[in-house]
């Protein structure tokens, strides 16, 4: 019966990943033929892949994606790691009402946050108008500033955990040898932290580069990301064929960095787990 039920289970998930992760599959596999339609095999080649980069307006909004999604996830990381810093070393009163308002935008629909913030903008050009200051919205700042907005909740969140991992008389410590505040933060908080921050500016990057939502009300016309490129794309013909090959790329990519994390992951854990061995050994 046991058995039974572990095959069962694991036919379920095995399921689930298939259907994750065909539909990539398949993008990837005809990203090798020059075919048009998915489906029709014109055999092996990599001119996909040339023609890709010599596709101007993928290309450019490629670039553009970039662009908002560094900046965004720059100005993010460093914002919400101090917002996390400073609500964690506030009154718990003052704390708890900081976590509160910060799971507002998680659980909030990214439409509400959205129209809101375009709102917003357009009632801020006309107060700006009105004494004499010229301002445009929407722009590549109102652009920014929506997606810094998407995702600073979720770099609180991510450095957040790390703080209260963290042995609070390490900083005391380093205070009462006469290191300065900064000082302190700078070489003992900071160093403690990294992998939150590091996993915030992933979330933050990754949660900008495929945003369509916040992109499609705040930016420019002229402004094209690759979410709201495909879109019109779709909208007057059929998606070009050179995004299998980009699609391929991405995905590419991120799995050579989540396999890299991995294997760093284990590597720290088996130096954890010798140094104790080691530590028992000494001990004996």
């Amino acid at each position: 019966m046991k058995r039974s039920q572990k095959i069962l289970s694991l036919a379920y998930i095995y399921f689930i990943l298939l259907l994750m992760y065909a539909p990539i599959l398949v993008i990837i596999i005809f990203s090798f033929t020059t075919s048009t339609n998915i489906g029709m095999w014109n055999g092996f080649s990599f001119e996909l892949y040339i023609k890709l980069f010599k596709h101007k307006d993928i290309m450019r909004a490629l670039k553009n994606t970039l662009i908002i999604a560094i900046s965004s996830s720059l100005i993010s990381t460093l914002l919400g790691t101090l917002g996390a810093v400073g609500v964690y070393y506030s009154k718990r009163r003052t704390r708890k009402v900081f976590e509160t308002v910060n799971e507002i935008p998680v659980v909030n629909a990214e439409v509400v946050v959205a129209i809101s913030l375009a709102i917003l903008f357009r009632l801020g050009v006309q107060l700006l108008a009105k004494v004499g200051i010229a301002a445009e919205s929407p722009s590549f700042g109102t652009l920014l500033i929506g997606h810094i907005v998407l995702s600073i909740a979720f770099v609180y969140l991510s450095v957040r955990p790390k703080l209260y991992q963290m042995d609070p008389s390490d900083y005391e410590a380093a205070l009462d040898l006469g290191a300065k505040p900064l000082q302190a933060l700078l070489k003992i908080v900071l160093p403690a932290i990294m992998p939150g921050i590091i996993a915030g500016f992933m979330l933050a990057f990754t949660l900008s580069l495929d945003d369509f939502v916040i992109t499609n009300f705040l930016r420019v016309q002229s402004f094209d990301t690759l979410s709201t490129y495909v879109q019109g794309v779709i909208v007057k013909s059929s998606i070009p064929a050179e995004l299998r090959a980009l699609t391929t790329l991405i995905f590419l990519v991120t799995l050579a960095i989540i396999l890299l994390a991995s294997y760093k992951n284990e590597k720290k854990t088996h130096r954890k787990q010798s140094k104790r061995l080691l530590m028992r050994g000494g001990k004996k």
